[in-house]
């Protein structure tokens, strides 16, 4: 498979202090790759560096071009789009308009399609169909994670990179997110995902790559990566058969 994302030794830091170190990653299109690793580990300043919010060292190309000195504006209208661990919506503004702005870019294009796009983001998620004229900020944490999923849908993302999409959530509601981030992949969305939920994330994920103190200290298929004893024992242990 062609490479829709490959990065090249990034790094990143905040004044002196480098938090990213020569990362290396690559996913093809039609996969889902998940980062795995610890608080502090640098997972989301790599995301927000790929995104072309933070400025980097290395290379980052996407779709066969180098992007490493490209806008954040330019990148979601290349296909690239961020769900942030905080979701950021617009507290004030209906369910619905918050989903209007995610097509922001498209309605600038006078793209037609946009109103198919509403039935396919109320499709995966039903209750914000329910919900459509209330205002964002009254709605439930997993509520505000749906709602985030969806509004970056409606960019019609080619590479959807999702930033602890389990955070503060109750189980059940974590299940159901995942269920849509594996079917968001049938579609044709490619997914980068980060994640401290280790199980689910491999569970979801064909290939993924462990984050510690900045570095990739180990990487592989997702099974051989949830049977890795090193993975096991700092990430998984007791807590996955539980969870299973």
């Amino acid at each position: 498979m062609s490479a829709l994302l490959e990065v090249h030794e990034l790094s990143v830091a905040y004044g002196n202090v480098e938090v990213v170190h020569k990362a290396a990653l690559r996913l093809e299109e039609g996969r889902i790759v998940t980062v795995i690793g610890p608080n502090g580990a640098g997972k989301t300043t790599m995301l927000a560096a790929l995104m072309g919010m933070l400025p980097s060292h290395g290379s980052v190309v996407f779709a066969g071009k180098e992007i490493t000195r490209v806008e954040p504006e330019q990148r979601v209208g290349r296909g690239l789009c961020l769900v942030p661990e905080r979701r950021e919506l617009f507290a004030a503004m209906t369910v619905e308009d918050n989903l209007v702005l995610g097509a922001f870019h498209r309605y600038r294009k006078r793209d037609k399609s946009i109103a198919a796009d509403f039935h396919q983001v109320y499709g995966l998620f039903p209750r914000l169909q329910e919900r459509r004229q209330q205002l964002a900020g009254t709605l439930s944490g997993g509520e505000r994670q749906m709602l985030a999923l969806g509004r970056a849908l409606m960019s019609r993302p080619r590479l959807l990179m999702l930033d602890e999409p389990s955070l503060g959530l109750a189980p059940l509601i974590v299940r159901d997110i995942f269920r849509v981030i594996a079917a968001l992949r049938e579609t044709g969305v490619s997914i980068l995902l980060v994640e401290q939920n280790a199980h689910a994330a491999l569970q979801v994920a064909d290939y993924g790559y462990v984050l510690e103190t900045g570095e990739i200290v180990i990487e592989g298929p997702s099974a051989d990566l949830a049977s890795d004893p090193r993975v096991i024992e700092s990430y998984l242990g007791l807590v996955s058969s539980h969870t299973a």
